[in-house]
């Protein structure tokens, strides 16, 4: 008979960790009787059809108070489902998911994720889910090490991300009717396509205005260079920099799309600017549509990407703390430049060392088809070890001991 397993997300709007929540739910169901819990319907971006998806109705509220109340409702809640259910596993993703699987675990086996480098930075936050989860799930390296060294917690583990290259690359091929730089598609007058994107939410850990300053110095010696940043959000702010810069012409903001491939495939270039990640999604996704890629050093998950496993080895050891990378490297599978400053920064004037740096590794790698066609092909060859079959055998395997 088959166990049952809670899945538990606070939305299903958009970001890396919802993603995987859904193909986790469609990966292990055949082992189990799966449910996803959600906190919140509105703005449903993902594929959720023939799932088990129960909407306890809970958004997310203002005030610290009313917070509290809300934790305190989702709480009860959740624990008479797992009851009524009769879980086994809970599984959550997200800070404010796990603590209502904590404080609502009933009988089952209790996992909770930590999928960024910003979930590190709340102790007490971190303390809780350690003393009361059976196991702590992360998506990379780095934040087991960090776990070990700060908290001398061992039962945790890092399972990467699922990526299903061939799904990708079929949702590429879809028509693009709204591409915001239609003329830079095929160009006419024998120059290259030099079309830059980043995909991602408004948010300053995304560090959008190092790339807009760096991409505002590489498109005064390279006039027919365009950025595209595609996400959710309010990017007015970003809209008024590049304004102020004399680009704004040169770079879009389309929004969110359900289908963001077809413009990553487009492009020439994928730009990761982030000050913190857990597993970036969007890098290994581009990457998995043969785009050459340049990502920032931040914690956490682009090193563990691009560079080989030597290389991560070699890197580690130069730094132990997990220090990000003082000069750029060119890495196997792609270009690791040093983290930026994460206090953002939207003086247009204000350019800093670090965005000229990152301008210059922009510069560098357009210029060279050579490398740009290297790194292609390596990136298209790394995306392929994280292959769905992969995470599904890994994640069974630490459910299965968290059973016995």
């Amino acid at each position: 008979m088959k166990k049952n397993l809670l899945l538990i997300v606070p939305m299903l709007h958009q970001g890396g960790f919802e993603r995987v929540c859904v193909q986790t739910a469609r990966l292990m169901e055949p082992y189990y009787n799966v449910t996803v819990l959600i906190f919140s319907s509105r703005d449903i971006n993902y594929d959720v059809t023939g799932l088990d998806l129960i909407d306890i109705n809970i958004p997310s509220a203002q005030g610290k108070w009313q917070k509290a109340v809300n934790v305190l409702r989702r709480v009860r809640k959740v624990h008479e489902i797992k009851k009524k259910r009769k879980i086994d596993i809970s599984y959550s993703f997200g800070a404010s998911a796990n603590y209502v699987n904590v404080l609502s675990r009933a009988q089952e086996k209790v996992l909770t994720g930590l999928r960024c480098s910003t979930d590190m930075e709340e102790p007490k936050q971190v303390r809780l889910f350690c003393s009361r989860s059976d196991q702590v799930l992360s998506c990379s390296k780095e934040i087991m090490r960090e776990l070990d060294a700060d908290f001398q917690y061992k039962r945790s583990s890092y399972i990467y991300n699922p990526l299903d290259v061939k799904t990708l690359r079929e949702m590429s091929q879809e028509q693009i009717d709204d591409f915001p730089f239609p003329e830079e598609l095929h160009p006419q007058d024998g120059h290259r396509s030099q079309i830059l994107i980043s995909v991602g939410r408004n948010d300053y850990i995304k560090g959008f205005w190092h790339l807009i300053k760096a991409f505002s110095i590489m498109a005064a010696s390279h006039p027919h260079a365009r950025l595209i940043i595609m996400g959710a959000g309010d990017f007015t702010p970003y809209r008024e920099m590049t304004r102020k810069l004399g680009i704004e012409e040169k770079v879009a903001f389309p929004g969110v799309r359900k289908n963001p491939f077809p413009y990553v495939a487009a492009s020439s270039l994928y730009v990761l600017s982030s000050n913190h990640e857990g597993f970036p999604n969007a890098l290994l996704e581009a990457m998995a549509l043969g785009r050459p890629v340049i990502a920032a050093d931040c914690k956490t998950g682009p090193r563990e990407i691009l560079l080989s496993e030597e290389e991560l080895e070699q890197l580690q050891k130069e730094y132990p703390d997990g220090a990000s990378v003082k000069e750029t490297v060119d890495g196997t599978y792609g270009v690791l430049v040093p983290d930026m400053d994460a206090q953002e920064d939207q003086d247009a004037m204000h350019i800093t060392r670090e965005d000229q740096d990152l301008a210059c590794e922009m510069i560098r790698m357009l210029d060279n088809p050579e490398k740009m066609e290297k790194y292609g092909k390596m990136a298209l060859e790394r995306a392929g070890i994280y292959q769905p079959e992969k995470y599904r055998e890994d994640l069974k395997k630490i459910f299965d001991q968290i059973l016995a």
